[in-house]
């Protein structure tokens, strides 16, 4: 017996070999003779759709047999979790060591508010903190700009200076919580703030966790919150890599976003290709103008995808994200360290997906995108709340959207084993085949000269505005369905209660930043604020200038005008 094990092994290709070819022969002739019947059943029956593919327009087949992936060798392409290539996760154990982490993205009106529904989540089993901030903050304004008028915590949080965000973490225990902070232009300024107020806690910079967007490419593709041009944007990024490598060794400094250019309307395959050309380009640029070793930074880099209603699609983008960068972190950058070839990501559920029309639909697709979400293997997750289409959610409407997530982990079963859609004909096939077509596209952008140049050629901008137009066009004519919208529609309301932000809130964070401007040293602002304009002009790292500047009260738009002036602003050549 033993003898007859021996050979097996030695002649292990041969045998391999031998039972693929009879497996795929066994399949060709069944699907041969399956699809004669099929032909007489479709001729009595017709199918209900003349073609089917998915939210994407990827078309999907009838069946998917071995054929389909009789080029995947399962060591290469799909192996075990924990090791290269990470089809199948980072940790060995998937959700049976540990789950994915609750995060729920909130941020309302002042800093106490947002403080108060944090308290709220984190007692009711959130895992970690995400911020919300309105849309000033986001843009690098005070609450007292003119340009901010009408717009103070509607949107999210509004953060003027150190003294908001300390009432922001207000009983958080920053060592032991990580917080998310959905923040861009100005991530400098609101990270340094992060670092300030926990120092003046006790708490060391070495002993916080989190992860700060800090993703401008996605801005110049997508969402369009921009302040300065694309190369100093990207400056700005690589010295909060830098200083994140060498201070804070706990933080993800940036988390490279394909959210946003999901909810701008690109297919799954764009998200996933431009995501991932956005990260090799960030990574291009630390090594170029830091002089890290990729090795140093990339453990700590992280990704941020969106999960819409297709819920195969949704699974294979991640597991195919997760395949291609590995792949580019050990071939095209070389990274030694195993760390450096995980991709980590958070996910979102689509909220381009949910609809003011009958707004309790909403409960079931955020249940069916967070199921592939944690499918595909991602390590947070946010899930979207029924009312978000109308208004800040809820507490109610929070509250639901929570517990969608906790009956997912802890009553489905999804979490008792690994990647448990691995080997599926039709998973492997269609992983497969988004790889294939993310990686025609990160080979155009690497031939146009990296994704800076394709932004300014209008590239991927063109891309998402021409499947975003086909997608309404396949939606008005009723190609693709929308429950409640253009099918199943009817005339009643589904009344449900919106959540408003009080105009007083604004009145009072304006009369709160007056004061702390009042009793400021306004001397050692002025001299921050020159010694920040300083290195920005000579090329030192900004972040120790920046956590000097708001431990003295500066506020964001002070810091942000000094980029303003220091490096131009941006404007979208598609609007000018």
């Amino acid at each position: 017996r033993r003898a007859f094990f021996n050979s097996l092994l030695e002649g292990g290709d041969r045998v391999t070999v031998y039972f693929t070819k009879n497996a795929l022969n066994q399949s060709k002739e069944l699907t041969d003779k399956w699809e004669e019947e099929v032909r007489q059943t479709v001729a009595r029956t017709p199918d209900q759709k003349a073609r089917c593919s998915t939210v994407s327009d990827l078309e999907i087949k009838r069946l998917y047999t071995p054929e389909d992936i009789e080029k995947t060798d399962f060591a290469r392409d799909i192996g075990v979790p924990g090791e290269f290539p990470f089809l199948r996760g980072n940790q060995a154990t998937g959700y049976r060591g540990r789950y994915w982490t609750f995060r729920m993205f909130s941020g309302m009106g002042s800093a106490k508010d947002t403080n108060a529904r944090w308290h709220m989540l984190l007692k009711e089993g959130n895992a970690g903190l995400s911020t919300a901030f309105d849309f000033p903050t986001l843009m690098g304004y005070d609450s007292d700009s003119p340009k901010a008028r009408g717009e103070c915590g509607r949107c999210g949080v509004a953060i003027d200076t150190l003294d908001d965000f300390r009432t922001l973490m207000e009983g958080i225990p920053m060592d032991k919580v990580t917080t998310s902070m959905t923040i861009n232009p100005p991530a400098t300024a609101l990270w340094a703030m992060y670092c300030a107020a926990a120092e003046s806690k006790g708490v060391s910079l070495d002993q916080i966790g989190g992860t700060i967007q800090n993703d401008m490419l996605k801005e110049f593709i997508a969402q369009k919150t921009f302040m300065c041009p694309p190369e100093p944007s990207v400056r700005l990024i690589s010295d909060t890599v830098e200083f994140g490598t060498k201070y804070v060794p706990n933080w993800n400094t940036i988390s490279i976003s394909g959210y946003h250019i999901r909810e701008a309307g690109s297919t799954a395959i764009q998200e996933l290709a431009f995501t991932l050309r956005d990260g090799i380009e960030y990574v291009e640029d630390v090594i170029r103008r830091k002089g890290l070793d990729v090795d140093e930074f990339a453990p700590r880099l992280s990704f941020f995808f969106n999960a819409h209603i297709d819920f195969f699609e949704e699974i294979c983008k991640m597991r195919a994200a997760r395949r291609i960068w590995a792949r580019v972190m050990r071939d095209r950058f070389h990274a030694k360290n195993p760390r450096s070839w995980w991709m980590r990501f958070h996910t979102q559920t689509a909220g381009c997906s949910l609809t003011a029309q009958q707004p309790y639909n909403n409960v079931v697709r955020t249940a069916v995108e967070a199921l592939a979400a944690v499918l595909g293997g991602t390590q947070s997750l946010h899930t979207n709340s029924l009312d978000e289409v109308l208004c800040l959610p809820s507490d109610h409407a929070v509250e639901i959207a929570l517990r969608t997530q906790q009956i997912l982990a802890e009553e489905t079963g999804v979490a008792n084993t690994i990647d448990p859609l691995a080997g599926s004909y039709f998973v492997e096939s269609l992983t497969n085949k988004m790889e294939e077509e993310a990686w025609a596209y990160i080979e155009k952008i690497d031939a146009m000269g990296g994704m800076v140049a394709a932004i300014e050629k209008g590239f991927p901008q063109l891309e998402i505005a021409d499947a975003a137009y086909r997608f309404q066009q396949q939606i008005d004519a009723g190609e693709k369905t929308m429950v409640g919208v253009n099918k199943y529609a009817n005339s009643g309301k589904q009344e449900i209660p919106v959540q408003d932000i009080n105009p007083q809130v604004e009145e009072e964070q304006i009369a709160r930043l007056a004061a702390v401007k009042r009793r400021r040293d306004s001397r050692a602002v002025k001299r921050d604020l020159d010694e920040l304009k300083s290195a920005c002009k000579t090329g030192k790292n900004v972040m120790p200038f920046c956590i000097q500047a708001v431990k003295d009260l500066a506020t964001v738009q002070e810091i942000c005008d000094v980029y303003r002036e220091a490096f131009g602003e941006y404007r979208d050549p598609g609007l000018y």
